[in-house]
């Protein structure tokens, strides 16, 4: 097999829930070691967090965890303890890279800031994906994807215009992620052309904030100020989601150009109303008569497949798509199957299960993943074949409860 692209590269991984997980993931996935470094005291919040395997609770058995932090090893170490602090810096010592996504300053009120990071290994490679970033009046604020979701605006223009503003969940964690693992990247370049590290302050508020961009730009220069529109689209109609023939079955369906237009007349069979209908023959047309466009849409859609009317718009040049549930992803998409984006592997305790690699296909260096570590799993390896510890002294670490 190839060398993986990030082979040899050695990453002292201290985040957790979703944001730093997944920005690891990806170094991890392409060959990097990716040690996590976890605790009881305070552990990950998708360890501890449904959905689990049969749903019986368990460390081991989330489904988050496990899709999220594939091809890692884990080790149990308690940083409440000064002893867990000197482990925590002897990793670093051996690492290329440390990454937390703490709120701003928690790593600093642990002992184990930049300033100190550095001066055990003078080019480490800091990654500090934080909400709010390491500056600031909200430097410190902690919390989650959901909130910074709205702070960043997102939410603002998610749901219908006569509701309150749409719950989209932790958006936001999605985003974050590919900002920090391109700029890990790029202060490895740095590093190896300069021989010298640094600290990446990374936020993620910042980050998101560059998906709603358009709308901030659209405001500053206008002075209009983005609403929710539900489905719809100021510059497409129809657009929207409309449902098809089954149980919960839909399809998105947007027409932007008059081209578009004529093209999905003629894939619906060229009624009257999508040939001839003066209420729908421009573009300003359809925006005005919209809520009776998505009447007549519906009514193609209703009787038909979720997939056919994909094909069928998608095979007149009309953009579409089905809206895809979890069976479908996993057992029905023949592109996401041949391309095995999700990799069988096995779990001591899950059996059976499919993660997903990185959407990314190398030429030279295809992306296969490992299943994610159990709690600790590899506090033999990381102990003695990290830090050189000998057997006595791991167990005066047990006992003093630095390894849990």
């Amino acid at each position: 097999m190839s060398k993986k692209p990030l082979e040899g590269i050695k990453v002292a991984d201290f985040t957790w829930v979703w944001t730093g997980p997944t920005s690891t993931k990806v170094l991890s996935d392409f060959g990097a070691t990716v040690l996590r470094i976890e605790s009881k005291v305070r552990p990950d919040v998708w360890r501890i967090q449904p959905p689990f395997k049969d749903d019986v609770p368990g460390p081991n058995r989330g489904a988050i965890f496990n899709s999220q932090s594939t091809s890692k090893m884990s080790c149990s170490v308690n940083l409440g303890l000064p002893g867990g602090k000197d482990i925590a810096k002897r990793f670093v010592a051996w690492a290329d890279i440390v990454a937390d996504n703490f709120a701003g300053g928690a790593m600093e009120r642990m002992g184990l800031s930049y300033e100190v990071l550095r001066e055990i290994k003078p080019d480490i490679i800091m990654m500090s994906s934080s909400l709010m970033g390491q500056t600031g009046p909200w430097h410190n604020s902690p919390g989650y994807g959901d909130q910074l979701t709205a702070i960043s605006g997102i939410s603002q223009i998610s749901g219908w215009p006569d509701r309150i503003p749409g719950e989209v969940g932790f958006y936001t964690d999605y985003i974050a992620p590919r900002f920090n693992a391109v700029t890990i990247l790029a202060a490895l370049d740095y590093r190896r052309r300069t021989g010298k590290g640094q600290f990446l302050d990374m936020a993620q508020h910042q980050g998101s904030l560059h998906f709603v961009g358009p709308l901030m730009l659209d405001y500053d220069v206008n002075k209009r100020v983005a609403g929710r529109m539900g489905n719809r689209d100021p510059y497409g109609a129809p657009h929207g989601v409309f449902r098809c023939k089954g149980v919960d079955k839909w399809c998105a369906v947007t027409v932007f150009s008059d081209e578009e237009w004529q093209a999905f007349g003629h894939a619906i069979g060229s009624p009257a109303w999508a040939t001839d209908d003066p209420r729908f023959a421009t573009f300003e047309g359809r925006k005005e008569n919209e809520d009776e466009l998505e009447v007549l849409v519906t009514a193609f859609t209703v009787n038909r497949e979720d997939r056919g009317v994909m094909a069928t718009m998608q095979a007149a040049g009309v953009p579409a798509g089905m809206v895809n549930t979890p069976e479908d992803h996993l057992d029905n998409d023949p592109q996401l199957l041949y391309r095995e984006f999700f990799q069988w592997r096995d779990h001591p305790e899950l059996g059976r299960y499919r993660p997903p690699r990185q959407p990314c296909v190398l030429s030279k260096t295809p992306c296969q993943i490992e299943r994610a570590p159990l709690y600790g799993e590899h506090n033999e390896f990381a102990f003695k074949e990290i830090l050189g510890m000998t057997d006595d002294e791991i167990a005066e670490l047990v006992i003093e409860g630095v390894v849990q």
